[in-house]
């Protein structure tokens, strides 16, 4: 019997597709295989309207391990035998619908991505949207997902080091909270999801299966939202403390030389895991659901099969090697059950006990449809970029813009966010969340470190997804670079409204094309990613949202630098112009055009060659010892990045000493008329640096060598913020509207 449309609109499949199917089996799909189509072929499962496109960005380097997409998470070769592993991944939805359970179960899912790899999880990072938080919907939200995210990384003990939060109106029906899980291995542990030997038995141990999460991937992560639907049930359910003793299990059972291969429960649960691993290892599967444990009485095979039940793990193995890899796991207190073996047939084969369920090729299941779309521009997309400086009225004062803008939610300190995260956790954190524009993490044994950062600007990618989108990539690896690390690779979570629409399509492939080219023109490969679409409602979209993480490596711990001017007498010089301007794109989707003047207007710029080789620049002054410290410029332009230098000073975030600065009087006499866009405009391609005298003169011309515009702004001093005729303030005046900016709009 054909199928009817509320059950297609149920599990996110069109009738084009289901006739598809129909035809791929010759035959009407029963039920089981149904759910499992739809899931595997649902846009987080499938990439039915992205994978087209991911083929643009570079993928490879001398240093990649593993090809974006063949495994759960990219690899990395950072030297001495070690890899780095490190994933995004978003969890919008659920976390919409049950804030705290949406966001933990975000981090334990991505945590298994890297476990999958074999790798033990060291640090954990995040990017979160949510509308502004002046409503109490937006705030309920906030703590939902905070709470969950410390809850569950506080419990299995890996640090959160980094991320980033920001609010707009878009994103009030469709809060963003994407994931980053980075973890170490070496190189010859890496473990693989590739299920290859015919003949190996399929172990899954972890959590009992529940009713939880079923239609996750399908029903949340592939349409929108709609009012009326009631969603709590497609959330999953989080155990962060069976979770951690799955880590240590795994990596256990993988130190014995016999799981063969490893991969993780996440979206669309069992389904998902198994025939994703065969398809990868070329073979098919035979499962016996009723060997699954369950925590739950009376569940179907569909339940079963779709489940998206937490901390679950797929493990395979040579018969002769079970016993032992269940002895593994009866140590840390894990179930461990034989539920199927690796087939050489590529047929997905699914039993309950005697009865066949399900029955399909895996190639059918695991080939979605993919979808190449003709995207246009919307009606007023041209019309957003038309800023003329003239159209942008005057405000009396500089240091009242300026206390505004550090008071602003998307600028103030998230001190009070990130102290509820456990960030010093495995003893290796270096540069702490704040301190600095990365986080930088000690390779022990080694003298290493790397840097992680994850970076994203809706606003501007709204403006103009091309050019936005190579900012987002610039500026998170200046991150990198402002703590002296090179960056080494990229991971992505492509955040969009519903790509069916043509002027989403046209923002997801525009937004591609850029990062495409920014990556390229730095020479970073993206080595693993996620797309999270249909984040709209009410036919609203959010912006569009494409999160950039990026990993970076420091061959020397000791030479790193922070953000905060360390001490008096120093000399601040600024990377990457060598006067201040005053155009209209430096204003563009800027913090201070959205703050003062309510507008989302302009086009943004960007030079990639002048941003490489500002961000080479920086890293060599910081591993030469010479400068102090380092700072780019971004939300809020020069005036705030100066600021939160002198806020910061010694590093001591929260309750440090600060510095104060004086400009030159050079640079105090050639400031613009519109000292608005110089202040605050948002150039890309900007760093600020603090150094010694002595050094200045020996930097500048070394900076004119490497094509490198560079400009003394002034010196360290005193404890006041001083900016002749602009900006007199004291420095803990500015810290005060900074520190306590989002503790305010929260309340």
């Amino acid at each position: 019997m054909p199928v009817s449309k509320e059950i297609l609109d149920e599990i996110a499949l069109s009738q084009a597709e289901y006739d598809l199917i129909v035809d791929r089996l010759d035959r009407e799909p029963n039920p089981v295989e149904l759910g499992m189509f739809g899931a595997l072929w649902s846009e987080h499962c499938g990439y039915k309207h992205s994978g087209p496109l991911l083929g643009m960005l570079p993928s490879r380097s001398d240093r990649t391990l593993s090809q974006a997409g063949a495994e759960n998470a990219g690899a990395i070769d950072i030297g001495n035998g070690l890899a780095v592993v490190f994933k995004v991944e978003s969890h919008n939805h659920p976390s919409a619908v049950e804030p705290l359970q949406g966001a933990a179960t975000g981090v334990g899912g991505i945590v298994r991505d890297i476990l999958a790899m074999g790798a033990r999880p060291i640090a954990l990072l995040n990017s979160l949207r949510f509308g502004p938080p002046d409503t109490a919907g937006n705030r309920r939200l906030l703590k939902g997902v905070v709470d969950g995210i410390g809850w569950y990384g506080n419990c299995i003990g890996v640090p959160d080091v980094a991320g980033e939060i920001y609010f707009d109106d878009c994103y009030s029906q469709n809060p963003l909270v994407n994931a980053m899980c980075v973890g170490i291995a070496r190189i010859e542990d890496l473990a693989s999801a590739a299920a290859d030997r015919p003949g190996d038995v399929l172990l899954l141990a972890g959590a009992g299966t529940g009713r939880d999460g079923i239609h996750g991937a399908s029903g949340l992560a592939s349409r929108t939202f709609e009012e009326e639907q009631e969603l709590r049930p497609t959330v999953q359910v989080g155990n962060p403390f069976l979770e951690k003793s799955l880590i240590e299990a795994c990596l256990e059972a993988l130190a014995t030389g016999r799981v063969r291969a490893l991969q993780d429960l996440g979206a669309a649960g069992l389904t998902s895991a198994a025939v994703e691993s065969a398809a990868r290892g070329g073979r098919g599967i035979a499962l016996d659901i009723s060997q699954v444990h369950r925590r739950e009485s009376g569940m179907t095979g569909y339940e079963v099969m779709l489940s998206e039940s937490q901390e679950r793990m797929l493990l395979a193995a040579a018969p002769e090697h079970v016993p032992a890899i269940r002895e593994v796991f009866d140590k840390w207190d894990i179930v461990c059950r034989p539920v199927g073996t690796v087939t050489e047939e590529q047929y997905a084969q699914v039993t309950d006990g005697a009865e066949q369920i399900a029955s399909a090729p895996v190639t059918h299941l695991t080939d979605a449809p993919r979808y190449r779309l003709d995207g246009q521009p919307s009606a007023d997309s041209l019309e957003r970029q038309r800023l003329r400086l003239r159209d942008v009225p005057m405000h009396a004062a500089a240091g009242d813009s300026l206390l505004q803008l550090l008071a602003s939610p998307n600028i103030a300190s998230r001190w009070g966010v990130y102290r509820q995260y456990d960030h010093q956790v495995q003893t290796n954190t270096v540069v702490a969340p704040g301190a600095g524009d990365a986080a930088v993490l000690r390779i022990k044994d080694t003298g290493q470190a790397i840097a992680v950062a994850i970076d994203g600007n809706g606003r501007q990618c709204f403006l103009d997804p091309y050019r936005g989108a190579q900012m987002v990539v610039a500026e998170v690896t200046r991150n990198l670079s402002c703590v002296g690390a090179e960056p080494l690779a990229l991971t992505d979570c492509l955040n969009f409204g519903n790509p069916e629409r043509p002027e989403i399509y046209y923002q997801l492939e525009q937004c591609i094309r850029g990062m495409a080219r920014a990556a390229r023109a730095l020479g970073i490969p993206v080595v693993s990613g996620n797309a999270s679409l249909y984040n709209e409602s009410q036919g609203a979209a959010i912006f569009p949202t494409p999160i950039v993480g990026a990993l970076g490596l420091l061959e020397d711990v000791q030479r790193h630098c922070s953000a905060g001017f360390a001490e008096e007498g120093l000399a601040v010089i600024l990377l990457g112009a060598d006067r201040l301007t005053a155009r209209a794109s430096d204003l563009a989707g800027s913090e201070y055009l959205n703050t003062a003047h309510g507008m989302v207007r302009g086009r943004p710029r960007i030079n990639l060659a002048l941003e490489r080789r500002v961000q080479g620049f920086c890293r060599t002054l910081i591993a030469d010892g010479l400068a102090k410290s380092a700072h780019d410029c971004s939300d809020g332009g020069l005036a705030v990045a100066l600021a939160e230098c002198c806020i910061l000073g010694d590093g001591r975030i929260g309750g440090g000493r600060s510095v104060g600065f004086a400009a030159s009087d050079d640079l105090s006499h050639n400031i613009p008329a519109r000292w608005d866009a110089a202040l605050f405009g948002e150039a890309a391609s900007r760093i600020l640096i603090s150094v010694e005298m002595e050094h200045v003169s020996g930097i500048l011309a070394s900076a004119g060598a490497a094509g490198v515009p560079a400009t003394i702004l002034g010196c360290t001093e005193g404890d006041r913020m001083r900016i002749a005729g602009l900006i007199d303030m004291p420095v803990e005046e500015l810290a005060s509207a900074w520190y306590g900016g989002l503790d305010s709009a929260l309340q």
